[in-house]
């Protein structure tokens, strides 16, 4: 079953999702920083969860530790891959004090073998609040997120098509 970004949302199979995207919208031409959320297919390649604060979602989920986190510094040779902390080079941090990172599906977008600067990691995570946009990711309810977690599989499709003119930068 393919993820579908439409206009009312994310559908998957009959269901559609309320979600959030980049504040700046869809782009073809995606770029680290930008705010914006790439078009395109991209498969998904990982889960990542709280095992702290949720139950392991899927067998194939990894649990997010205290020193994880995600390089987005183009200059770091492991650009858009999670490393550990302390790390030398700009990063976000998966372990937070909120609950957006509880649960991380991750997609193939520019990875495993990154493209400086052409954006780092986007992912599938809980919203701050209902309507409040990423920095290009998607975001969902957190129950919304942990319900798509059971229906999806290792490399089930995301499909992000331009949409309109009003969503693309």
């Amino acid at each position: 079953m393919n993820l579908i970004l439409t206009p009312k949302g994310l559908r998957v199979g009959i269901k559609t999702l309320p979600c959030t995207i980049g504040r700046q919208g869809l782009s073809t031409w995606k770029s680290e920083g930008d705010n914006t959320t790439p078009v395109g297919r991209h498969k998904i390649v990982g889960m990542l969860y709280r095992p702290d604060r949720i139950m392991k979602p899927t067998d194939w989920a990894v649990p997010i530790r205290k020193r994880d986190a995600w390089s987005d510094d183009p200059l770091d040779p492991d650009y858009n891959m999670m490393v550990n902390t302390p790390h030398e080079f700009s990063h976000e941090r998966l372990f937070r004090s909120d609950a957006m990172y509880d649960l991380v599906i991750i997609t193939n977008w520019n990875w495993p073998y990154a493209i400086k600067n052409r954006g780092s990691a986007i992912f599938i995570h809980a919203w701050k609040n209902r309507g409040v946009p990423t920095a290009g990711c998607i975001a969902l309810s957190k129950g919304h997120l942990l319900w798509l977690a059971t229906k999806i599989r290792y490399q089930t499709e995301l499909i992000i098509p331009a949409l309109s003119s009003s969503l693309q930068k």
